[in-house]
């Protein structure tokens, strides 16, 4: 650990301010084809359990869906802290993982899923609407975790990533590219996340 990392470090342990529980981080399907993309993923899990998370949602952004089937076997083997699940765009199982990973299953699609599930049981006369509330709607989400702290990579733009879960998570948005993020790069994140007041819709 470099010297500047380790101000970075000694800050965020005086901090009095809590440390996110959940962390997300959104990359893409390119992100991964660069040299050392896993070994960058493998050793960001080791960061955010080292500072403290309890979960850590990956999200890789999908436009070609061919590449799934391999995106998912790479990480399904991928070296990690804790247990890890893997969902593609057509999984409806809970991630029940510490580490989870989503490979193109997006927030609209997510919800969607989680909708039509909402409306069978009403037709089936196993909920009425009135029973619909935000439990029962996350109760049917694939990833139905709420993070604290979102990390978007290489571009300050929004992507189609748990749209319901994220709605008062703290964003953190760096023009750092997944090949180059570094330890410093995540401390920082973890310092501006410190650093805000937490309103929650507020």
């Amino acid at each position: 650990m470099g010297l500047y990392d380790r101000y970075l470090a000694t800050r965020l342990r005086m901090s009095d301010a809590t440390l996110p529980e959940t962390v997300a981080l959104v990359i893409t399907e390119r992100d991964l084809l660069s040299d050392g993309a896993y070994t960058t993923l493998e050793r960001f899990f080791d960061w955010a359990v080292q500072y403290e998370a309890d979960t850590v949602v990956v999200y890789v952004s999908v436009l070609d869906e061919e590449v799934v089937p391999t995106l998912r076997r790479e990480l399904s083997s991928i070296r990690a802290p804790k247990s890890v699940a893997v969902r593609g765009p057509d999984d409806e199982t809970v991630a029940d993982a510490p580490i989870q990973i989503s490979i193109g299953l997006g927030g609209q699609s997510e919800f969607a899923t989680a909708v039509q599930k909402l409306a069978e049981s009403v037709d089936d006369g196993e909920l009425t609407p009135e029973d619909i509330d935000e439990a029962a709607v996350e109760e049917h989400l694939v990833f139905p975790t709420n993070p604290d702290l979102v990390i978007k990579t290489g571009a300050e733009r929004l992507s189609d990533f748990m749209i319901w879960q994220s709605v008062y998570s703290e964003l953190y948005f760096t023009d750092v590219n997944w090949q180059n993020f570094r330890r410093r790069d995540y401390l920082r994140a973890l310092r501006d996340y410190q650093e805000r007041q937490r309103r929650f819709g507020r």
